[in-house]
């Protein structure tokens, strides 16, 4: 009997799973350091589908090409952008250093107002103090600053962009998903009906709008903040306040970024002089164009995937604290599986409750 143990049909089976999971073990090991590329990739390609159908139509069919095309379009609007907000900064930051530089070689002292804060007043006089006294100390500052958090700031910008290499492996992701989607979306909706059966397109439907609806809440979030806070700028009298709106809009296309922007001005009107018009900024920011973000995207994904306001907004924020930037996809699209799951097994229960009742 110990002889037929290994074809005993139990021992097939598991050494046939074993097998199957070793596979896929190996395999999540190789692609890996893929993963977030192609996650990202596949956002891009799901977003620009509509554009690539157009250009397919205009070239009769050509999928390679207009798939290449796509790829250069949706690329050129991402890159542009960075390019632009990139030089703009380095340009900013060089003027505000500059500005900064000879603001402490005058031996400046804070307004009255902020001195006699109890605490913080007394502080901020002793920092400003030690700056005008070596004004180079505020670059060796900024260092140490940089290095401490260059952790919390991996974490929060994920995998998106941080190098070349990984934006190269996102669009190239992208070219070949725009090019075989349709076929690729047949067999893995074949295999998952074969697995999870019919209700996976429910998933699947789940998953698609809800990547939209994200992508959609964080344009038009970026977008609201910046023309929100550019008002607050142009009330505040801010210099060139439609140059630090749309710098605000691409800067909010990163979770919690909006904040750098008009914190730093309003802090900078505050040490120079401007109180009120730096705390009026302040408090603009903090309380309008803040609650503007976290009213809007969240608004956005609730209508268009049906999900409640409250679950929405800890997909968000859960999802970008667990993954990183990327985690505005993922957080938001686990839960609105996991919510589609819950929704069908309530409806088959009320079903079995009312079929036994009848």
């Amino acid at each position: 009997m110990l002889a037929d143990l290994p074809t005993a049909p139990w021992f097939r089976r598991v050494l046939v799973a074993a097998l199957i999971l070793g596979i896929v073990l190996l395999t999540f090991s190789v692609l890996r350091p893929f993963i977030v590329p192609l996650i990202w990739g596949g956002i891009l390609a799901y977003v620009s589908w509509p554009l690539q159908q157009r250009i397919m139509r205009a070239l009769r069919g050509r999928s390679g090409l207009a798939a290449l095309l796509t790829t250069l379009l949706v690329t050129a609007a991402i890159v542009v952008p960075l390019i632009w907000l990139i030089l703009m900064v380095r340009v900013e930051g060089m003027a505000a250093y500059a500005k900064v530089q000879t603001f402490l070689a005058s031996q400046p002292t804070l307004p009255p107002a902020l001195r006699d804060l109890p605490w913080i007043g007394a502080w901020a006089q002793d920092m400003l103090a030690q700056l005008s006294a070596d004004p180079t100390a505020i670059r060796e500052q900024l260092v140490l600053t940089l290095e401490q958090s260059s952790v919390e700031v991996s974490k929060l910008i994920g995998g998106v962009g941080r190098n070349v290499a990984k934006l190269f492996f996102a669009v190239l992701s992208m070219f070949f998903l725009l090019r075989d989607g349709p076929r690729l979306m047949r067999e893995a909706r074949a295999i998952l009906e074969g697995i999870l059966g019919p209700r996976v397109h429910d998933y699947l439907d789940a998953i698609g709008a809800t990547t939209q609806a994200v992508v959609y809440a964080l344009i038009l979030g970026a977008i609201a903040q910046g023309l929100v806070a550019g008002i607050g700028y142009w009330i505040f009298r801010v210099e060139a306040p439609v140059l630090m709106g749309a710098l605000t809009v691409l800067v909010a296309l990163i979770p919690f970024g909006a904040p750098f922007v008009w914190g730093s001005l309003s802090l900078w009107m505050l040490v120079t002089g401007n109180i009120w018009p730096g705390v009026g900024l302040l408090l603009w920011g903090a309380l309008i164009v803040s609650w503007v973000d976290n009213i809007v995207r969240p608004l956005v994904i609730s209508n268009a995937t049906r999900m409640p306001f409250l679950l929405v907004v800890f997909g968000v924020l859960g999802g970008v604290l667990a993954f990183g930037l990327v985690g505005l996809f993922i957080g938001p699209v686990l839960l609105a599986v996991s919510l589609a799951i819950w929704r069908e097994w309530l409806e088959e229960h009320q079903q079995k409750d009312a079929a036994v009742g009848g």
